[in-house]
């Protein structure tokens, strides 16, 4: 297995999150080299910056977080996320879109965005908590049916994050042939490697030093 630190997405969402909070993020990253820093858009450039002569990739959300605006606005709000410095997009799946049944819809959102980022990768966030389990099935399927690199459990601002269940269902769909990422909810290295033991790939906390420390974080995402 990888060491812990290198499945982390060293996460910070917040509307309130300020330009010093970001900064403050890129250094955590960097001192416990992070897979990545997950961010609102906004601030992909400011990253990028902070992150520069070092491995960690900027990650971030789009569509964020109800998943729920124009496939055109996810697919630009994508392109200028990737042009800003963003190496990977983690984008919310329309879930309305997959309540309706309108499930060609719902994986022709997901291609929009893969067909502006054909070489870098996408996560493809479920929001899972909103779902049962044939729609957590079904949202695997057309997320991975739209050139998903990975499935990705929650966003942190639903109702919960992250279920070793959501990850077993998941796991199911995926197989080997697409990675998953878990969210929302890990405060601990034996919840990290649970999931990673069921198979996540990636984890999005901001519970990451916490994590990599052996504590227990307080923190809701």
């Amino acid at each position: 297995m990888k060491s812990l630190n290198n499945y982390i997405d060293h996460t910070l969402l917040k509307a309130t999150a300020t330009k010093e909070d970001i900064i403050k993020l890129c250094e955590e990253a960097k001192t416990y080299q992070f897979f990545s820093v997950c961010v609102n858009s906004c601030y992909a450039s400011l990253a990028k910056d902070q992150l520069k002569n070092s491995n960690v990739k900027v990650c971030c959300v789009i569509g964020f977080p109800l998943g729920a605006m124009s496939t055109k606005a996810k697919a630009y709000e994508a392109k200028s996320a990737l042009n800003d410095g963003a190496d990977e997009i983690d984008m919310v799946m329309n879930i309305g879109y997959l309540k309706n049944k309108d499930f060609d819809s719902v994986w022709k959102d997901v291609e929009a965005v893969k067909n502006v980022m054909p070489n870098n990768t996408l996560k493809v966030i479920l929001e899972t908590c909103y779902l049962d389990e044939s729609e957590i099935i079904k949202a695997s399927e057309l997320a991975i049916q739209g050139g998903a690199d990975f499935i990705k459990t929650s966003t942190g601002f639903g109702t919960r994050g992250a279920s070793f269940e959501d990850i077993k269902l998941m796991k199911s769909v995926a197989k080997n042939t697409t990675k998953i990422k878990a969210s929302g909810g890990i405060k601990d290295s034996k919840t990290a490697l649970d999931y990673i033991n069921l198979g996540a790939e990636r984890l999005g906390t901001s519970s990451g030093i916490a994590i990599i420390k052996g504590e227990t974080s307080n923190s809701n995402y």
